[in-house]
């Protein structure tokens, strides 16, 4: 049964990181540490809220549009040539060193999107988005603990995130077995995210769980 729910939620979990990265394309750019901050524009982040962009060279805005174009699109190997291009020119953009840590990562090169993150997280320590990366690669490699750290430095820097607090969830459900936990992660996703049936399913269970532990525990007492 376990298994099976592991499963599912892996399948889940590949789809809302295929979300997330389309979602990136709008927000990533609240990572930019460079040029003058007089001018600001805003947009809607994935939640609805509005995300503001600092100002940068209009050149560099372009540049970094068309590689989000490419990552969107889906054609990854473009979307990291332009990426790479742009960061030659504009080194300090920490949101184009975690877009780059997120095609290595879907192409299963994890080393090199280790590398990509770190250098969002020189740049900028508190990225969220660099951090929620940074805690899927250390539940990929087994560290668990390490990884609900890296989430939760996310959700701290910006507590509206609902994709770190969806991972908290799985992370704290199947890997740490902290099912009061994960129910808190869950419902704040929820919240945060509008209403997902399938999480809704799970929070029930998890409710459901958790009492069911409980009157157990009652019992043996």
């Amino acid at each position: 049964m376990l298994l099976q729910r592991c499963i599912e939620r892996t399948a889940i979990s590949r789809r809302m990181c295929r979300l997330a990265q389309l979602a990136l394309c709008g927000l990533i750019l609240t990572g930019c540490a460079a040029g003058p901050k007089t001018a600001r524009d805003a947009e809607l982040g994935a939640d609805g809220k509005p995300i503001v962009l600092r100002e940068v060279p209009p050149q560099a805005r372009t540049m970094y549009e068309q590689a989000v174009a490419a990552m969107a699109a889906g054609d990854f190997l473009d979307a990291q040539l332009r990426f790479q291009e742009f960061l030659l020119q504009y080194p300090d953009y920490p949101g184009a060193h975690v877009n780059l840590a997120i095609i290595f990562a879907a192409n299963g090169d994890d080393t090199a999107a280790d590398g990509s993150i770190t250098d969002a997280l020189i740049i900028d320590p508190g990225h969220p988005v660099a951090l929620n990366q940074l805690g899927m690669l250390l539940r990929r490699q087994g560290k668990f603990t390490e990884a609900e750290a890296a989430y939760l430095k996310a959700v701290t820097a910006r507590p509206d995130y609902a994709l770190a607090h969806y991972n908290l969830g799985v992370l704290n459900e199947l890997y740490l077995q902290r099912l009061d936990v994960a129910l808190q992660h869950f419902e704040r996703y929820q919240a945060l995210s509008g209403d997902d049936k399938q999480v809704s399913k799970w929070i029930a269970d998890l409710k459901r769980r958790i009492g069911s532990n409980r009157r157990t525990a009652n019992v043996t007492e």
